[in-house]
């Protein structure tokens, strides 16, 4: 069962639209194949109960209603009588699984909330409402507790009742103390169908899962990127990952792996909780191989794969460039865009990897034809020209200045310039210091910026800047995070040649 519309929406912070709510059902249902979803809460807000009416409306025609409940309260009838109005069939009763949680929250005995209990069982049944019970904060139940919890059970079994959900409210379980509570139930009780309802307060709700399994679960409750109250809740795609590869003889589940992905970003999308970098399966970093000899193991017989290959979730293999990068990796890179090199410019061109890496700059797939031109075309002279450093200023109702220092063939000289822009102030500073050493400056003709395709803000930045002389034009390229930079380095290459 997935838990994200409901309990996934306790996220700080996050609260879906009613036309959110519907489309994220729908692709629950039937995009990622789960078998239910619990969608709201019983009696929140009149935008919840509209949202609730959408999804029972579209889940009545597509045959989906059962699969569709609702965290409902033993309140007298209130909570059944929303259900009736907003068309839901399935109601997920909240009870207390702990004797703390009745005597100090209720006030109450364990016989008289078992009265409550059995009234609003026999209510939902009257009006054709199939009923589920949570026993709030049951893994404390079992750890302080334990013969109110099979007091509980003992009456709970004999109730018109589908399942029983056992929820570690607070995320406190170990993964054995899951196993014991589990199989102790289980096997006391092997003909009821028993929920287990992880929290991941201490990173162990993937782990109490696996255990929760292999004691006798017989369904599990997960959320879409792990989303839910405090540390959030089991991740759906992980113990799909883990079900898959290490239950597979003995379980069978129905969700859809290479759905997986997309309907995690789409879910980051609408609720604005980001998705880890590192978060295994729909994590954007869990499938980037970042050694250089983990690449180079890639092409040796896949040294660096397990089970957990991307396109099991639709996803693709990529390999990062920066200062890690190895040849490798830089092969991979240049094989997926059709480009080979030869050795010795390719380890030109990861050297430049190597050296744009350790400035921090983040280097892509898309960055390496600009990396390779830039690299390529600077054998092309000898360097006698260098623009040693330089000083950018730009601000509101002042012209923008430079000052820059430039060592010619061993002499160096410095000065001052304003300018249009900034790159026209450099350009300015330049012209002096040429004037005076009597030197000809080609004439800036064109003037073009780019960015791969697909980049963002911090991407490479190449500019194209096309010269011409009395007798002939030609092209320099700079490349650099910042435009500016990338134009001066392109100017530097045309004092050089």
């Amino acid at each position: 069962m997935d838990t994200t519309l409901r309990d996934g929406e306790q996220t700080s912070g996050v609260s879906f639209s009613s036309s959110e709510k519907l489309t994220i059902a729908k692709l629950l249902i039937e995009e990622l194949h789960v078998d239910r979803i619990e969608i709201a809460s019983a009696r929140v807000s009149e935008g919840e109960f509209q949202a609730v009416k959408s999804i029972t409306e579209w889940a009545n025609k597509n045959n989906h209603i059962d699969k569709v409940e609702i965290l409902t309260f033993v309140d007298g009838g209130q909570s059944i009588d929303w259900m009736l109005k907003s068309g839901a069939k399935v109601q997920n009763l909240l009870t207390k699984g702990s004797l703390n949680h009745l005597t100090h929250q209720l006030k109450k005995t364990p016989l008289q909330h078992f009265s409550e209990i059995k009234e609003t069982i026999e209510l939902a049944q009257k009006n054709g409402i199939v009923t589920n019970v949570y026993l709030e904060d049951w893994s404390n139940g079992m750890r302080e507790s334990q013969e109110y919890v099979f007091q509980y059970l003992d009456f709970l079994t004999t109730q018109p009742v589908l399942r029983i959900l056992l929820p570690d409210t607070l995320g406190v379980l170990t993964p054995s103390e899951t196993y014991d509570y589990f199989s102790k139930i289980t096997a006391k009780y092997p003909n009821t169908h028993f929920d287990f309802h992880a929290h991941n307060d201490y990173d162990l709700g993937v782990a109490n899962v696996i255990e929760g399994i292999k004691a006798g679960a017989k369904g599990l409750h997960l959320t879409v990127n792990g989303m839910g109250e405090r540390a959030g809740n089991a991740p759906l795609a992980s113990v799909v990952a883990v079900i898959n590869d290490f239950f597979k003889d003995d379980v069978t589940i129905s969700v859809k792996e290479t759905a997986l992905y997309s309907v995690s970003k789409l879910i980051e999308a609408f609720s604005g909780f980001g998705i880890p970098a590192n978060k295994p399966i729909v994590g954007e970093n869990v499938f980037t191989q970042t050694a250089g000899i983990h690449a180079d193991g890639d092409n040796k017989n896949n040294l660096y794969f397990n089970d957990l290959m991307p396109e099991r979730f639709g996803r693709k293999r990529q390999y990062a460039l920066g200062k890690t990068s190895g040849k490798a990796n830089i092969e991979k890179n240049l094989q997926e865009l059709g480009l080979e090199l030869n050795q010795e410019d390719l380890k030109k061109v990861t050297q430049r990897i190597i050296e744009l890496g350790d400035k921090k700059e983040s280097v892509t797939k898309e960055d390496l034809p600009y990396i390779i031109s830039d690299v390529l075309h600077s054998t092309l002279y000898q360097e006698k020209v260098s623009i040693e450093s330089y000083v950018l200023t730009h601000s509101k109702g002042l012209k923008p200045s430079s000052t820059i220092a430039i060592r010619i063939e061993g002499e160096l000289f410095e000065t001052s310039a304003q300018g249009d822009g900034q790159f026209d102030a450099v350009m300015n500073a330049i012209k002096k210091i040429y004037l005076e050493k009597n030197r000809v400056l080609p004439k800036l003709v064109d003037y073009a910026v780019r960015i791969p395709p697909g980049s963002t803000s911090d991407a490479l930045c190449e500019t194209i800047i096309t010269w011409q002389t009395e007798n002939n034009k030609f092209v320099t390229r700079g490349l650099d995070s910042d435009q500016t930079v990338s134009a001066i380095k392109a100017t530097n290459k045309m004092l050089n040649i």
